[in-house]
Order: structure tokens, then sequence, then C-alpha cells
């Protein structure tokens, strides 16, 4: 399978031309036929607790600080279904408890039969969970999720929608997350050198601190080289890009993006560009066809379902086919990290674990969210339109003139509430890690907007992200891409933007399961939007869909014209 390479597209409509201040006044009592509905929804929102919010902390200083620390809306769901589970008794906040809804059906053949509805229904995933919303009136409710036989042994979880019962996931006193990092499966450690790395590890577990450290350590390392590294690198890409438009009248963002993703990651975190190693042109062929690997039966290419149901879902895919690929990603990282090794046996993790979860974070966590996140972030602002873009040109040449002295500094970007706005808005739309899972240590309690539920020790929970960040209750126009959501008074809201494994206002620790790169990957999608419209005054694009995120198509590229 080497170079293995399979992408599916389909077109979506048509960017949106429209600027966002003419959207916040068109679409003022309008939610799009997409969004969740809850019960007993009546348009209250912003559910806040001022008094116990963190203010976050953004910029170089909060990555420091971790590095170093140990209105048509949809009409309210019939009271008068059957699947409404009576009422039992009051739990706290006076919402009522009531058993959670929903079941697992006939073992073998329930699990089967929901693969196929998650993965082929014509609604696609977003309905999938949507439909179950309406049918047990609750955003909390019994299911199985992918893969289920013969890969995953038990495909139950109690699944949780909105913005309240979500963080539960996070709550580490309540779930542990021992090999749940891709849920009801755990890949073979044949992918990773026979060792479980830091993501499958609980904060429970001996080896999660000190690994947890390591790459806190790598993080704090690659300080001084971001900034530089990402200007040379993102100015290879753009000059690339143009020379395609003049010679094709299109270029294609994503390939050359990962390469400069890579290529960046390579230069800042190891000091080495892979393409002048043996890796060459190669490394972002060879992560994703390792990552294939190890979410295969989580994917769907586009495959017609006879092929890719025995293919993906149904039995895992040999390492061995992929055992040559993955030593040339090792052996180039072990030729670069020297100096991350040495602090790495000074912790008490040997050599090989280390440099495999060095190449875990970069090629898996880092260089897939950038994969997934810079063309989505990509696709949202060229649906904007060109008024966004003339507000953020503006908003991004005034501050690097006026406090970065003509450069791009941390200093300056503090000074473009309307950017890094735009950055939160797109984690917050289309978060790049969809699918979290905990499993549930005790007995406990629960709670949506609307009910209490009783998790029994042991269970599976299961939370959908996209449908917890935007929860109507808590956002208003959810569905919409806000560029100025975040702005002012918008930043009470960050604590639920979820997408790192936490609340935004929250910071990673070895206690916690939170990405460790979280302000690294926040840091880097405010850098490229800087770039972006340092140089450009605005761009068009054409949209695709991909298996793990957009594709994109740029059909021009204006210049600065100041």
């Amino acid at each position: 399978m080497k170079g293995l390479k399979i992408t599916v597209t389909v077109k979506l409509d048509s960017p949106m031309t429209s600027s966002f201040s003419q959207q916040s006044n068109k679409h003022q009592n309008k939610m799009s036929t997409s969004s969740l509905s809850f019960p007993s929804f009546h348009h209250h929102r912003n559910l806040e607790a001022p008094n116990s919010l963190r203010r976050p902390t953004t910029g170089i200083r909060h990555l420091r600080r971790i590095t170093t620390a140990s209105n048509n809306s949809i009409p309210p769901l019939s009271a008068t279904s059957a699947d409404v589970a009576p009422t039992t008794t009051t739990a706290t906040n006076n919402l009522p408890l009531r058993p959670i809804p929903g079941s697992y059906g006939i073992p073998f053949i329930q699990p089967l039969k929901d693969r196929f509805e998650y993965f082929y229904n014509t609604g696609g995933r977003d309905e999938y969970f949507k439909s179950r919303v309406q049918k047990h009136q609750s955003t909390v409710y019994r299911t199985n999720m992918p893969p289920g036989p013969f890969i995953a042994n038990n495909p139950n979880v109690v699944v949780l929608l909105d913005a309240k019962s979500f963080p539960t996931l996070f709550d580490t006193t309540k779930v542990e997350k021992k090999d749940l990092f891709t849920g009801t499966y755990t890949p073979s450690t044949d992918l990773t050198g026979g060792h479980r790395v830091l993501s499958y590890l609980d904060p429970s577990e001996p080896k999660h601190a000190p690994l947890k450290n390591l790459i806190f350590f790598m993080l704090k390392s690659t300080i001084k080289n971001i900034l530089p590294e990402f200007e040379s690198t993102y100015t290879e890409l753009f000059d690339s890009l143009e020379s395609q438009l003049s010679q094709k009248g299109k270029a294609y963002f994503n390939d050359s993006g990962e390469l400069a993703a890579f290529r960046f990651l390579g230069r800042s975190y190891l000091q080495s560009n892979p393409e002048e190693t043996m890796i060459g042109k190669d490394g972002p062929k060879l992560i994703s066809t390792w990552v294939l690997f190890n979410l295969g039966p989580l994917l769907k290419l586009g495959l017609p379902w006879f092929i890719e149901e025995p293919l993906l879902h149904t039995f895992r895919l040999p390492p061995a086919l992929i055992k040559k690929s993955y030593q040339k990603l090792y052996n180039y990282f072990e030729s670069n990290s020297s100096s991350l090794i040495q602090h790495a046996e000074s912790l008490g993790i040997s050599k090989d674990e280390a440099v495999h979860n060095i190449l875990f974070t970069v090629c898996f966590n880092t260089f897939g969210g950038i994969k997934i996140l810079f063309p989505n972030t990509l696709k949202w602002l060229g649906r904007a339109g060109t008024s966004l873009h003339t507000q953020l040109a503006s908003e991004i040449r005034s501050a690097i003139k006026s406090h970065g002295n003509g450069k791009v500094t941390m200093g300056a970007m503090e000074h473009m509430p309307l950017m890094k706005s735009v950055v939160y808005e797109c984690l917050r739309i289309e978060p790049p890690v969809a699918l979290q899972y905990g499993k549930a240590k005790k007995d406990f309690v629960v709670e949506s907007h609307d009910a209490c539920f009783e998790v029994k020790e042991g269970e599976m929970l299961f939370g959908y992200q996209p449908f917890a960040t935007k929860d109507p209750k808590v956002f208003d126009r959810p569905e919409e891409f806000v560029p100025d959501r975040f702005v002012g008074d918008g930043e009470k809201l960050l604590k639920y933007v979820l997408w790192s494994n936490g609340p935004e206002t929250e910071a990673p620790t070895t206690g916690n399961k939170q990405c460790a790169g979280k302000d690294f990957v926040v840091l880097i999608t405010r850098l490229f939007v800087v770039e972006l419209f340092r140089r450009y005054d605005s761009f068009d694009i054409e949209v695709a869909t991909s298996p793990l995120g957009a594709k994109v198509t740029l059909t021009s590229l204006k210049r600065a014209r100041t």
C-alpha cells in the first residue's frame, strides 16, 4: 500500500458572499434547518457563570505557562412522543431525573445496522445524531457507535450531545480515558512501535505525566522558532499557490498546504526540513497512509459500501503493510530529536518510547490537526466574502504597523480582536476532532439542559462535539459562521469552545487529557490568517469534501494593493 492516497470529492454549496455584518441583520431570526433542536427550547442562551469564568490567556505567554506546568427555529419537540421516558424523581437544579432513553438492540445485529446508518444514510453524520435526538426527545440517549463487529467488542455508548452534558467527558474524576483516544476500539500498538503512546494513556497511569512533560518541553523548546519559520514556510507556500494559479487558473490548497505544514513542523520542532532528508516530499503521504491504518474503522472514503465495509469497518488493516513506511518516519525523528531524547531519558523514558511519542504528537496530533483545520479555516473565510476580508486585512496590517514595527509579533496579534475571534469561530463551528469518549469510573448523574440521567460505573460515554459547540441554548445563530462572535463580551463564550478536549478557558496539565499543544495550534492558526491577509486583499475558492475536512481549490488570489 505504498503511497496509498484515497480521495473523494463532492461539490458543496457555493460560497457565501455577503459580509458578516449583513448576515447579522439578515439572519437574526433564522436558524439553519440542520440545527440541533433541544426539547423545550425557548430561545434562552449564554448560560454564564461570570464569577467562575477565567479570562482566557492568549498568545505565547500562555504557551510558556502551560509548557512549564507539570429564527424560524426548529419547533420544540413534541412531549407526546412514545419515546419520552416518564419522570421518576427530581434531581439537582429542579431538573427531572429520567432513565436514559434508547437501547442497544439485538447484539451483533443492531450494531451492524447502526454502523450502516451512521456511514451511509443520506443525511450524513449530523443527520444520524439529530434524528435520534428527535426520536428520543433527548440529547442524552443510548446507541451503538462504529466500528462494532468484528473490530470492537462492545459498541454500546451513552451519547452526550449538548453543551451542558458534553464536558462530563473532560472530568477525570468521573471518567477514565485509558485506550479511548479512538473510541470503542484501540489500534494495534504495532502501529506505534509496540508502545501505548500518550494519547491512549489515562492521567492516572504512571507514564502519563512524564510523557506529557516531554511534549511540554518540546513545545517550550520551539517557541523561538515559531514566528520566523512560519513566515518563511508559508511565504514559500503562497508563492507556490500563485505559480499554480498563473499556470493552471486554479491552485489546489490541500496537497501544497500539507507539504508546507510538515516542512514547518520539521523546521520548528526539530530544526530540520524533512524535504532535505531521506523523507523528501513523501512526508504527508507517509503520514496519511499511517493515519488510515489507525483510523480506518472510523472513516468513510466514498467507496461503494460493499467495498468499504469489509475493507475498513469489519477487519483491521494489517500493520505489516506499512511497516517500512512508518520506519522512514521513525528514522527521521530519531535522527533529529537528540535534545528531546536526552530530556526524555532524564524523565525516565527510553529513547525508543520517546521517539514514537514525539512522532505521534507531531504527525498524528499536530500535522493531522493542521491537515483538517487550515483548509476548513480557508473554507469559512472564503465563504464569508470580501467584506470580512477587507476588515481583516485592515485590522491585521494596521496592528503590524502600529504594534509590530512592520513585523508580525505576539504583541501585534493581541491587537487583532477580529482575527482572534475568526480563529475561535472556526474551531467552534467545525472542531478538528469531532468525537470524544470516556468510561465511567463510578455511578454518577449527568445533566443535560432538560433532565438528569444516572450513569453506571463501566458505561462508555460518547460525545459528538459539533453538536455541543453549536448548542442553540448557548450560541445565537449556532449554525452560522459569525466572525465577530468572540469579540468583546463575546469572550465569555470561549468556555464553550471545546476543540482541545477541554474548554478554551482552561489549560492542559499532566492531570488532564486536554491537548498539550492547544495554544500552539491556536497560535499557528492565527499566524495562518495573519499571513494570508498580510499578503492578499481577498481570494476566491471552490470547496469539496474529503474523508478528513474540506478540499479547497483557490480560483483567485488578489495581492494586497497597500
